[in-house]
């Protein structure tokens, strides 16, 4: 029942006591069918969503006053998510709701509320990978990291935090003389939740090999089952360095790179006639162009340290371009690796989705790394 308002004195009727009396055993329900923005008529209630698909339920200032309660609860297929309009909302669970989850919504003032989970469907549970406990802002988890193709086992059905990154470009090949070889990319990154109730095969991307004039090399994909991708770093092979997927490979001579268009990561570098190859792009921040002596620097790429806890560590890093001898190579961006002046370019260290290093002469080394997959629950 919604809150009512009675004067000093009144006398309430055997109906009023009784509908009040019904309200502590029975609460007031609205039923929504799609998403839906909480109003001040709500305060003591219960909103129940049923809908097939996903939905929102929307949470704003002002509406409440410290103190006031209400339960939201999922009935639907779809998930429900509790989500912060102009309000905030913490939890030390997850706002995402799925069939049969709920929640009392607690608001500390009028524009701040507290979701404490009723039960119903949280955090699965599984076993696969290498486990650790780890601890993220305060809260416990257990993390699965898959450095290889395996299968995550659900013990529980729920839901599942998963960071994934697949593999890395290889450099821009350059057999002698003329330019130093680019840097290459690194693969894209996901992030995310997903609710799971069977087992998942994680499929970890193999980082690409050199690429040589005229070859389209393209790193392996990491997965969740059918459900989850993460593209690994591709190009066409010509000195343009057209990008397809993950970050832009570096280019040799002046070819400008193509300009990246899905947020997968970041552009490559251009490189500079007759002396060093673009930088490869990063996950954060895009590969350096080479200068008249020098190759250009590799992007920056992503600091999993947020979601798995612990020290910095980053992954999908771009790698710096080689040049001729006597010049200066570009630097590794966070995560990937340097370029050369010699004729052994560097390889991207495994399972960190970055790029190979640039250098000059040799196909055999300046590979992309290998991604990998973190997956944790509570």
């Amino acid at each position: 029942m919604a809150i009512q308002d009675f004067t000093a004195g009144q006398i309430l009727t055997a109906a009023q006591m009784d509908s009040l009396q019904a309200n502590d055993y029975n609460w007031t329900v609205s039923t929504k069918t799609t998403s839906y923005v909480l109003v001040a008529a709500d305060k003591g209630t219960r909103v129940v969503m049923n809908a097939a698909g996903a939905t929102t339920i929307t949470v704003n200032t002002s509406l409440f006053s410290a103190g006031d309660t209400l339960f939201i609860q999922n009935i639907g297929a779809g998930t429900c998510t509790v989500t912060a309009g102009t309000a905030t909302v913490t939890t030390a669970g997850s706002l995402a709701l799925a069939q049969w989850g709920g929640g009392t919504l607690y608001f500390t003032s009028a524009g701040a509320a507290i979701f404490f989970s009723g039960g119903g469907t949280g955090y699965g549970a599984g076993t696969g990978g290498s486990s650790s406990s780890v601890t993220v802002g305060g809260i416990n988890y257990t993390l699965l990291t898959f450095t290889s193709t395996s299968t995550l086992t659900v013990t529980k059905s729920g839901f599942f935090d998963y960071l994934m990154v697949g593999g890395g470009g290889g450099n821009r090949f350059v057999a002698s003389g003329s330019t130093g070889g680019a840097g290459g990319g690194a693969g894209s990154l996901v992030q995310g939740s997903i609710y799971l109730t069977a087992n998942q095969t994680i499929t970890i991307g193999a980082g690409s090999p050199t690429t040589t004039s005229g070859t389209r090399r393209e790193a392996g994909t990491s997965s969740i089952g059918t459900t989850i991708y993460a593209p690994g770093q591709a190009n066409d092979g010509p000195d343009n360095a057209a990008y397809y997927v993950g970050s832009g490979c570096g280019t040799i001579n002046a070819n400008a790179p193509t300009t990246l268009t899905n947020g997968l990561g970041k552009v490559g570098g251009t490189g500079s006639n007759n002396m060093g190859g673009g930088g490869g792009g990063g996950f954060v921040s895009a590969g350096g162009n080479a200068g008249a002596n020098s190759g250009g620097n590799g992007g920056n790429g992503y600091d999993v340290s947020a979601f798995i806890g612990g020290s910095t560590a980053y992954v999908a890093g771009g790698s710096g371009g080689g040049c001729l001898s006597g010049n200066t190579p570009g630097t590794a961006g966070n995560g990937g690796v340097a370029g050369t002046t010699n004729t052994t370019p560097s390889n991207a260290a495994a399972n960190s989705g970055s790029g190979g290093g640039g250098g000059l002469g040799t196909t055999t080394t300046g590979n992309g790394g290998s991604g990998i997959c973190y997956i944790r629950f509570r």
